[in-house]
């Protein structure tokens, strides 16, 4: 049910193709999936048992653009994946108190990927802006709008140097618009 949130294409791919290096999203996505089944089965209610598993998953959708709540909807479809597993079981035994109380804990889960999510798209923000910063300061420089200031007493003069650099540049653009 995950992979086949993915174009049909990327999704044929990724159940097929099981080597991690020839897919790696497939592999950590079956990795981390397993992962947290299997502490969902042994009743871990611990949010540090799970976030190494959600993390992997989660990485990967934020990389690749995803909505939050497209990167965080597999959590859902565990959900559903497990009422429909169980639906017979829980008519004829009377499960509903034990499911509900497993979806509640998968509630739990799906915010904790809300949150490694975000931390995840803000880290790749602070990236771009820092990439931004780096390819102006380089540009500056190319300019020759910058300049290293080796001494204290060259600070006055470097800043008037800029400031008239500065404002040649800005006459200069104000007649080209």
């Amino acid at each position: 049910m995950i992979l086949e949130t993915y174009p049909s294409v990327t999704s044929d791919f990724l159940k097929k193709q099981k080597n991690c290096f020839a897919n790696p999203v497939g592999y950590n996505v079956s990795q981390g999936i397993n992962g947290i089944f299997d502490e969902l089965l042994n009743g871990v209610d611990s949010s540090e048992k799970f976030f190494p598993f959600l993390n992997d998953i989660i990485r990967i959708k934020a990389v690749q653009d995803f909505s939050p709540s497209q990167a965080i909807s597999f959590i859902f479809l565990l959900k559903q994946a497990i009422r429909e597993e169980l639906k017979s079981k829980t008519e004829k035994k009377q499960l509903s108190e034990e499911l509900s109380s497993f979806e509640s804990q998968i509630d739990s889960i799906a915010l904790l990927s809300f949150d490694i999510y975000m931390k995840c798209r803000e880290r790749i923000y602070e990236i771009k802006v820092d990439e931004v910063r780096r390819m102006t300061f380089g540009l500056l420089q190319r300019a020759n709008i910058v300049y290293e200031i080796e001494e204290e007493s060259d600070l006055e003069s470097a800043t008037l140097l800029t400031q008239n650099k500065s404002s040649t540049l800005t006459k200069v653009l104000d007649k080209k618009g």
